[in-house]
């Protein structure tokens, strides 16, 4: 049987000039980003236990069932703060 041809592949340069293989480091980040977001995670999860342990009385029992609303978005900001996080 017949042996396929070997194609030889394209050698990869980067269009920007610079090369990937220099060593590029990113810097890490400030140590705001992390404790931000672990606080949020926090103030959330318990915005929402004591919403619902306290029979929907407290934090703020004028806002009714709008806690529901402060305590996750508590938490999707904390994944907003954390998708900055390197």
């Amino acid at each position: 049987m017949p042996k396929s041809r070997v194609r030889k592949k394209k050698v990869y340069s980067n269009p920007s000039g610079k090369s990937s293989q220099t060593g590029e480091s990113y810097e890490p980040s400030p140590t705001w980003v992390p404790v931000t977001a672990v606080a949020l995670i926090v103030i959330g999860i318990g915005w929402l236990t004591l919403f619902y342990l306290s029979g929907m009385a407290y934090p703020v029992a004028a806002w009714g069932y709008w806690n529901l609303a402060v305590g996750f978005s508590a938490m999707v900001a904390a994944l907003l703060v954390l998708s900055k996080w390197r």
